[in-house]
């Protein structure tokens, strides 16, 4: 059955609400310059690095909103698939990759290698958003496949080939898509907002959602929050050993059975077999 909405998917719920509201709030409080960074002046003249902690806390316009918010509702699949502790397990495992990551590799990387030229760094949670598109990309499969034809052949032909009814599209491009690809336009438009530094936070969260993936990130893909920070009830989770434990037992118990019945069995066939050969040293 198809759920709807965020229905088993609190965490993305949160996320969402969390973007439009604190991008409105930083709107009427008129704070949308203290998010984003430039290292110079912000870092190396002003000393302000506090900023490296705060620029992921809200995007500071509208069109970024949008596609944020967007992007994290087609994504709240992952925490249906994982569930809501891992889901959220994930994204405070990979915070403090995401948010000192970005900052540090332009200042102290891409800066200078551009001589000055890459200098600023949009705020907003972009790191984390391509983070979880990394893993949808590798966890959710594609349903179909379908071909987009592109601009024929100058000289278009049309004659059939042999064998076939139909004309012939000899020399027609075309370019194959999946089912997937469409939920890739939206954070692709995310990471082309401000360029060149939102490439650059969609670039290193895409790699810090692999690199978890693949277990790269010391004790990030092991640990889990507690269960009450995502809801979870102390009687649900007793409820579920409960559960668990029940089912194990009836499968030792049924194993047991099945090893007893095995054994009578075999008793059974003992037994005849001895009668046979009682049988036999009784006739001599």
């Amino acid at each position: 059955m198809l759920t709807s909405g965020f229905t088993n998917a609190p965490v993305s719920r949160f996320l969402v609400f969390y973007i439009v509201a604190a991008s409105f709030l930083a709107s009427i409080t008129d704070s949308k310059y203290l998010i984003h960074i430039h290292v110079v002046p912000h870092l190396w003249v002003y000393r302000q690095f506090w900023r490296l902690l705060s620029w992921q806390a809200c995007y500071t316009n509208s069109t970024e909103v949008l596609f944020a918010a967007m992007t994290l509702y087609h994504l709240r699949v992952i925490e249906r698939l994982w569930g809501s502790r891992k889901f959220a397990s994930f994204l405070l495992s990979t915070a403090p990759y995401t948010t000192l990551l970005p900052p540090l590799l332009l200042a102290l990387v891409l800066r200078p290698l551009t001589f000055g030229h890459l200098n600023h760094l949009p705020a907003g949670p972009t790191p984390i958003v391509f983070a979880l598109l990394a893993q949808f990309h590798a966890a959710i499969p594609s349903i179909y496949r379908y071909r987009i034809a592109l601009a024929g052949p100058s000289t278009p032909r049309t004659t059939a080939r042999a064998g076939e009814g139909g004309p012939s599209t000899d020399g027609i491009s075309a370019i194959t898509l999946t089912s997937k690809s469409l939920n890739y336009l939206l954070p692709l438009q995310l990471a082309m907002s401000q360029l060149p530094g939102s490439a650059i936070s969609a670039a290193i969260g895409w790699a810090i959602g692999h690199a978890y993936r693949n277990d790269l990130l010391p004790g990030a893909s092991a640990w889990r929050v507690p269960g009450w920070v995502v809801g979870e009830r102390k009687e649900e989770r007793g409820r579920f050993e409960g559960l668990r434990r029940r089912l194990e037992g009836e499968a030792g118990q049924a194993s047991g059975t099945e090893s007893r019945r095995g054994s009578a069995v075999e008793g059974r066939r003992r037994t005849l077999g001895a009668a046979f050969v009682e049988q036999f040293r009784g006739g001599e």
